[in-house]
């Protein structure tokens, strides 16, 4: 059974929520086949054209490779900025750059073809045009999505640094921006998954991090209906099995994750008053138990600061805290984040007992206390029995007020 078959039937079954984006990988590929199985691929490829305001300057064509950029070729460009580059055709939809000093443009190629481009050298981005290349049309609007998101992040991130935007607000504009960005980018990848914008599109960066997360269930259906389209139309090549790679490396991965949640799930909570004790260190170094609290109702809370919840969780349970904490209510928190500075960092000022296990999602502590998801929190009463298991957040307060 070929790749893109294993993969298709893979991604189907193993996603019900997703069903509808692989019907539509799947009747995009019938409507295109016959035109991918009557086009020959040619041997060479041109990039000609004009860039203005560049005399004397040197143009050069390199190529994007998975490996990083290498250089083809390059010319001297002289008044009237017209260049020529010929160079062998890729066998699936690659990517190329023209380059005049520190200012460059991505270009796609589909095939054997002659893509006529214009610019000006005083901005080449903002002036870069193709002449009838749709693609390139769609891999700029890319481009174009991706700064704009760029931008209102950081302007966000300014505001809530300068106090104009509270925590809660700043998390909230920001799902939003992210939302939308997807929403647009989906519709493109989804409309031709076979393209270069939509492979240039699944793997674009904000600050280094992948914007679609191939171990999201939603984000990963993108991945998968590139991988489908292009392991069928493409087979074999360097982009396509690298794709495909990361995309079932990506599945295999959130299938360990649910079993082993599976596995949590069989795993007794205890709940009489022999309850498992948890001893480690605070922010001071120094060991505290949670037997130690003994006599209080302890909000024993399982977190990891580095999650993107972690801010508005730790808002939340701030307010909570003001509310009943007094000599008979106490937070137990325990993290699982694996950079220690960070975690020091960021639980230095929180008025309730924090301490971290340093084997992060490897600890036992999870299958002891039956942990299913981050974040998780029981509510212990005064003779340390657990009276309350808490995964949804918005009942927490409610949950408490029973027993204090």
């Amino acid at each position: 059974m070929k790749k893109s078959v294993i993969l298709q039937t893979v991604l189907i079954n193993e996603y019900e929520s997703v069903k509808t984006v692989f019907k539509r990988v799947v009747l995009f590929s019938l409507l295109i086949g016959s035109i991918f199985a009557s086009c020959k691929k040619g041997e060479t490829f041109m990039v000609e054209g004009n860039i203005g305001s560049a005399k004397g300057d040197t143009l050069y064509l390199e190529h994007r490779g998975l490996a990083g950029i290498v250089l083809l070729d390059s010319v001297i460009l002289k008044e009237n900025g017209s260049f020529k580059f010929k160079e062998p055709a890729p066998q699936n939809p690659e990517f190329y750059q023209l380059r005049i000093g520190g200012q460059a443009v991505t270009i796609a190629v589909d095939s054997a073809e002659t893509l006529n481009v214009s610019a000006d050298a005083n901005d080449l981005y903002g002036s870069f045009a193709v002449e009838n290349s749709y693609s390139n049309d769609q891999l700029k609007r890319v481009d174009g999505l991706r700064m704009q998101t760029e931008q209102e992040i950081s302007s966000l991130e300014k505001m809530h640094a300068a106090g104009e935007v509270d925590d809660m607000s700043f998390l909230n504009q920001l799902d939003s921006v992210l939302t939308g960005y997807k929403r647009d980018i989906s519709n493109l990848i989804l409309g031709n998954p076979s393209s270069a914008a939509a492979y240039y599109a699944v793997f674009q960066k904000i600050n280094d991090y992948l914007i679609f997360d191939p171990y999201n269930k939603q984000d990963y259906a993108m991945f998968g209906a590139v991988a489908t389209t292009w392991n069928r139309y493409y087979p074999d090549t360097e982009r396509t099995v690298h794709l495909y790679d990361f995309t079932i490396n990506a599945l295999q991965t959130r299938r360990r994750q649910e079993q082993q949640d599976k596995l949590f799930e069989n795993i007794p909570v205890e709940t009489e008053l022999g309850l498992p004790d948890i001893s480690l260190p605070g922010i001071n170094g120094e060991s505290v138990s949670l037997s130690s609290l003994k006599g209080k109702v302890v909000l024993l809370d399982f977190v990891v600061y580095s999650a993107d919840f972690s801010p508005k969780h730790n808002i939340d349970l701030n307010s909570l805290y003001k509310r009943y904490g007094s000599g008979d209510f106490e937070i137990y928190q325990v993290s699982f984040d694996s950079d220690e500075h960070f975690w020091k960092t960021s639980a230095d000022n929180l008025p309730w007992v924090t301490v971290r296990d340093p084997r992060s999602v490897n600890t036992p502590l999870l299958s002891t206390y039956n942990v299913r998801q981050i974040p998780t929190a029981f509510i212990i009463d005064q003779d340390g029995d657990i009276v309350a298991r808490v995964e949804d957040y918005s009942q927490l307060s409610e949950q408490l007020s029973k027993v204090l």
